[in-house]
């Protein structure tokens, strides 16, 4: 499913300028749930990759950042909350692989970037400039819609991170 989004849009340009995939989803959409694009650009920039390891894509690890920044938790207790979270964190991973074919970097791009050997394979192939942007839109896409989702059906109002 497409949906059209600014900030979709937003985490395409951030990647294009030189961003990792988890720091350009993350940061196009944390400025509406009260992080600031700065702060979410330094906390995403250690996830792109898959960790660096080729583990799960770095477009899906900055959308988990954002369901977490939109519904986690911050009580041990809230078993509705932690709930939710994990329902969410499941149907991002879940649409993201059906789609996509997998959630795990090496297994969607073919190469293990733990090995720099493959790491300059797969950069030299194009595969960071023409494939990992399609996963940040896909990520990007999928978290649009599960967030508009998942606040229509909210009993609650969503608490906004105050720093």
């Amino acid at each position: 499913m497409t949906v059209y989004d600014d900030r979709v849009v937003k985490a395409s340009e951030l990647f294009r300028k030189g961003f990792q995939c988890s720091q350009a989803v993350f940061a196009a959409f944390a400025p509406g749930y009260g992080l600031s694009e700065e702060q979410a650009l330094r906390i995403g920039a250690g996830f792109g990759g898959g960790m660096c390891k080729g583990e799960v894509c770095g477009a899906v690890t900055g959308a988990l950042m954002v369901i977490g920044l939109v519904h986690g938790h911050d009580d041990p207790e809230d078993a509705e909350g932690n709930a939710r979270v994990k329902r969410l964190t499941r149907e991002m991973m879940d649409r993201f692989s059906g789609e996509n074919g997998s959630f795990v970097c090496r297994d969607l791009l073919g190469y293990d970037l733990s090995s720099d050997g493959e790491s300059r394979i797969a950069r030299d192939m194009g595969l960071f400039t023409e494939f990992c942007p399609r996963m940040v839109i896909s990520a990007s896409e999928m978290l649009a819609d599960i967030l508009e989702l998942s606040l229509i059906h909210i009993s609650e109002p969503t608490r906004h991170l105050r720093i």
